[in-house]
């Protein structure tokens, strides 16, 4: 089952460590190989502390944290963010993706989307009490703030938009 879930994400992490390789040859190119440096050595670091529980690792991150210059830690934040950004990209492009196989393959509805709901709800032998039922409970309310784990920005946004 894992190998089958492995499966369907390589693509999704070709794609984040592309963009990753694209970022930091940015970094490097504009900001020079001393920038790239810390940022590399962050990024090792964190991930070492966190995937392994070094301790070392995380040692070392705290003492290159608390040596940053202002303008280094702009750089390390901007970076991480840009990072993010791109993931988040990377994520979204993912799900069309995959979103598309699952038509050209003629996948039943995924649980959760509004095509399963309708067909699990709406078809039967008590789809007009289901549908009636419905209408009577639903409550349409605007959301008007972005998922707490969005990052992405308007005037990102705006960017992505200028850029395609």
């Amino acid at each position: 089952m894992n190998d089958i879930a492995d499966d369907k994400d390589q693509s999704l992490r070709e794609d984040i460590r592309r963009l990753g390789r694209i970022l930091g040859d940015t970094v490097r190119n504009q900001h020079g190989d001393e920038v790239f440096s810390l940022i590399e050595t962050v990024r090792q670091n964190s991930i070492r502390f966190r995937r392994d529980a070094d301790h070392a690792a995380r040692e070392a991150l705290e003492n290159t944290l608390d040596t940053l210059t202002n303008d280094q830690t702009t750089h390390l934040i901007r970076a991480f963010s840009y990072f993010s950004h791109l993931v988040n990209l990377a994520e979204d492009q993912h799900h069309i993706r995959r979103t598309r196989a699952h038509l050209i393959a003629g996948s039943s509805p995924r649980r959760g989307s509004l095509a399963h709901t309708i067909e699990t709800l709406f078809t039967g032998d008590n789809a007009a009490q289901n549908l009636e039922t419905f209408f009577e409970t639903a409550q349409v309310t605007p959301v008007l703030t972005a998922h707490p784990t969005e990052v992405q920005r308007k005037s990102i946004l705006n960017c992505q938009m200028v850029i395609t």
